[in-house]
């Protein structure tokens, strides 16, 4: 069987030299060639005995002082600054436009911190991340590909306000159907993964998945560290052991050149790019790239080039004490992709083999929602979180502006607070002159029972062009009591993230009231996903008094 690559995978020698750099004086040695040397037709069963015979590699030492420490420093960690979305006043903002987002990495990381005895920093509690990270009985669509659910009751953390549940559900579709992938592995194997929640993990997590191939999927190994190198060409499905041996030889050691293995695996990918399959990259690393193009512009805009050519990128954060997770992030968020950080073995299985179809196969790419509120019904209204995701008005109509990405059975939850009219809320909403120009919309008549109008526009995986779904929401609200176990479990978990995140907005929220609501609508939880966060509120409780 042959391979439409060219490039040769890199021997013993050769990784062993990149592990270490191969530098002297700044200057990559001549014996440091990279598996961007090219080779004409070598077939793939050629190369795979060189992989499986490779001899494992010695780890290289750490430089002196940069041996881990027992406890890591959590100060070289880096997250982006979170402001809380504001109040908006309808009658002057009546829109609110945001792209949707099915990331989950801040659950897990929060997890991470708090199972450390730690509470996470503020900036780490992306709280559509939190919500996001569970999955709700929402009923799978009919003959489109997404399905809208919505919900409406009382916010538990201000009473007077109401809390709106926005449920979108997409097209569910079984492992054994999903189109043939053309998936590179681009591994971090730099000084800084030598950590055992690191490349160890990483090397047990990618085992889950190599597991789950099928002989259509192909699949290639880029690693990089001083620089980038090809370890596997693509290799079928049906190839295990050669796979499971290139990615068991893998050693940590060197420095961080993720620039130059992102670029080589874009290369990959498009060598091997199936027209009516699954391309895709999945980036393995703790983020610390320190070597040639490292800046988030520029790896930004390079991944923004890369994307039109239809190949998307999944980012996998680990480890702990220099996580980048800031920089994973936006790099998922602009390779039309999703991030998810792995803490532990548990959550590389939900990641990579419960939920593969999302993780791995892109339903719909630049999926937006716009909410129209109506003002004889509702005064004011912030959304929970999406703050890194909020977009123009005029941004929901142009197919130019890149949004979220939506995977197979994925779905995806927004919740928004309001301030119903004539309610004198508790918070101080801001204050906008009247407007001398413009008249108020009174919204009575055929409107008058309407709570918003909602609109989602989204793409196929390799369109240009957007489709567009409307549907209105009745002003139909239901006490708290009498809610779905799955709406009273969202809004938990919203509660808990405010607290975390100490919000302005977090209202009358206490410890005890996301316990009490979580715990009476834990439901069945066949994965004990519910019952674990209902553990790590208790812990957070305890650390936080």
């Amino acid at each position: 069987m042959a391979t439409s690559s060219s490039r040769k995978p890199l021997s013993q020698r050769s990784l062993t030299l990149l592990l270490s750099g191969c530098l002297l004086g700044g200057q990559i040695l001549a014996g440091c060639q990279m598996a961007s040397q090219r080779t004409s037709d070598t077939g793939m069963d050629a190369m795979a005995p060189q992989v499986a015979e490779t001899e494992s590699m010695p780890v290289m030492p750490p430089p002196d002082g940069d041996i881990p420490q027992e406890v890591p420093d959590l100060s070289q960690e880096d997250y982006n600054l979170i402001r809380d979305n504001p109040f908006q006043l309808v009658r002057t903002e009546p829109l609110s436009t945001f792209a949707l987002d099915v990331d989950s990495g801040a659950y897990s990381n929060v997890r991470r911190f708090l199972d450390d005895g730690q509470l996470p920093p503020a900036d780490a509690v992306r709280l559509e991340e939190m919500i996001n990270y569970f999955t709700y009985d929402y009923p799978a669509p009919d003959n489109q590909p997404f399905a809208i659910n919505t919900e409406l009751s009382q916010a538990p953390w201000q009473p007077q306000h109401q809390l709106l549940r926005i449920g979108i559900k997409g097209q569910e579709i079984e492992n054994e159907a999903l189109p043939p992938s053309n998936l590179v592995f681009l591994f971090d194997v730099s000084g800084s993964m030598n950590d055992p929640d690191k490349l160890p993990l990483l090397k047990s997590a990618f085992r889950l998945l190599v597991n789950e191939l099928r002989p259509e999927d192909r699949v290639s190994i880029v690693v990089y560290a001083g620089a980038a190198g090809l370890v596997l060409p693509s290799t079928s499905g049906a190839e295990k052991e050669t796979i499971l041996a290139a990615l068991d030889n893998l050693e940590a050691g060197g420095s961080t050149a993720g620039g130059e293995g992102i670029e080589l695996a874009y290369q990959e990918a498009a060598e091997n790019f199936l027209d009516n399959g699954n391309n895709r990259i999945i980036l393995a690393t703790d983020g610390d790239f320190n070597v040639g193009m490292s800046s988030d512009a520029e790896l930004i805009r390079l991944i923004e080039q890369k994307r039109e050519q239809n190949i998307f990128l999944t980012v996998l954060g680990f480890g702990t004490g220099n996580l980048k997770d800031a920089k994973m992030e936006q790099l998922a968020n602009n390779g039309n992709g999703n991030y998810a950080y792995i803490d532990n073995i548990l959550e590389a299985k939900k990641v990579l083999v419960t939920e593969m179809g999302g993780t791995l196969l892109t339903l719909a790419k630049d999926v937006k929602i716009q909410v129209e509120f109506n003002p004889a019904q509702v005064q004011a209204y912030r959304l929970l979180g999406y703050e890194n995701r909020l977009l123009a008005a005029q941004d929901f109509n142009d197919d130019t502006k890149d949004a979220g990405e939506l995977g197979a059975g994925h779905a995806v939850t927004a919740l928004y607070e309001i301030v119903p009219v004539g309610v004198d809320s508790p918070v101080e909403l801001p204050t906008v002159d009247d407007l001398k120009y413009q008249e108020t919309q009174s919204n009575s008549g055929n409107f008058a029972g309407e709570l918003l109008q909602l609109k989602l526009r989204y793409k196929p995986p390799t369109g240009d062009n957007s489709a567009l779904i409307t549907q209105a929401i009745a002003n139909d609200s239901t006490p708290l009591g009498q809610a779905s176990p799955d709406f009273r479990f969202a809004a938990a978990v919203a509660e808990f993230g405010m607290l975390l995140r100490d919000s302005p907005y977090r209202g009358e929220s206490s410890f005890d009231q996301v316990l009490e609501l979580a715990q009476g609508s834990k439901g069945a939880d066949p994965e004990g996903y519910r019952s674990e966060f209902i553990q790590l509120v208790k812990t957070a409780q305890a650390l936080k008094f």
